[in-house]
């Protein structure tokens, strides 16, 4: 199979009838081109869609990705057939894309309402956790794929193209770089834990950048804001279990020299000083 189909397929908008935000079309054959060009070139681009509410629903075990290790629930959930099941599927899908490499496949099928058999091949993408698909999650790598699947997280559940960065390789750009040069507005930094006893999720924004983020329709960084139709006052709500601390200058070490990404933030805010670096900086045009 052609990998690039493969990619091609993970970029679909997940698009759940009655959850999240309003869904608009927001040009996704433009973005899954873009982002598979991207991956073509060796640049960590990605696109995200994925509903917010899929966090709350990860049922993935920390064994091997593969089936011969994923218990029953986990194996349950991505087989349902009804609305949590498409949710538990596009959590999967996202995190194969985030943990895998290109050369990765996690193939499954499962069986709707009418008796329809769907196979399902997702392709890994961005290599933070490549080793997920033979052997158990490590510490680490559960940091790292949780940050790098809540990055990708859309208020609205469409397609937009990011820039994804982080100081752990292989998310670590290069100076210089075009990816640099054509997403040079950093938007905030996720970081935190899907897969613990108590999934945990934090955000920040970059304060300088927050009308930018709005205008690309990325509200999970810097909040989605409405206006209570009552009182006019402003409202803003977070996506899901994703919790928003603040401006990044107030949590995250400051941005590299490069302005690339945040090397560090605080892992706990509010409850300690303890830092952590696995964390994913995004940025947009």
């Amino acid at each position: 199979m052609d990998w690039r189909k493969g990619v091609a397929g993970f970029f679909c908008a997940v698009v759940l009838a009655g959850c999240g935000g309003e869904v608009e079309d927001f040009e996704g054959e433009e973005a899954t081109a873009e982002a598979e060009g991207a991956l073509i070139d060796g640049n960590a681009l990605s696109a995200n869609a994925l509903n917010l509410n899929a966090l709350n629903l990860n049922a993935l075990n920390l064994n091997a990705l593969n089936l011969n290790a994923l218990d029953a629930g986990a194996l349950a959930a991505i087989r349902n057939a009804g609305p949590s099941g498409e949710m538990s599927r596009a959590f999967l899908r996202y995190a194969v894309g985030c943990a895998l490499s290109t050369s990765q496949t996690f193939d499954f099928s499962w069986t709707d309402a009418g008796g329809v058999v769907h196979k399902e091949s997702y392709r890994g993408e961005l290599a933070v956790a490549p080793a997920w698909a033979n052997g158990p999650l490590d510490p680490e790598s559960q940091y790292m794929v949780s940050a790098c699947v809540a990055a990708r997280v859309n208020y609205y559940q469409v397609p937009v193209i990011i820039s994804i960065r982080s100081l752990r390789e292989p998310l670590k750009t290069l100076t210089g770089s075009q990816e640099l040069a054509d997403y040079p507005d950093v938007e905030g930094a996720f970081w935190g834990n899907l897969f613990g006893a108590q999934p945990t999720m934090h955000a920040c924004y970059n304060s300088a950048t927050v009308s930018n983020s709005r205008s690309h329709k990325r509200d999970c960084a810097v909040g989605h804001v409405t206006t209570d139709p009552d009182t006019g006052a402003e409202i803003t709500t977070e996506c899901g279990i994703i919790d928003i601390v603040g401006p990044c200058s107030q949590f995250c070490q400051g941005l590299n020299g490069a302005g690339q990404y945040y090397p560090s933030c605080i892992q706990n805010p509010g409850q300690s000083t303890t830092t952590t670096k696995a964390v994913v900086t995004t940025a947009l045009p």
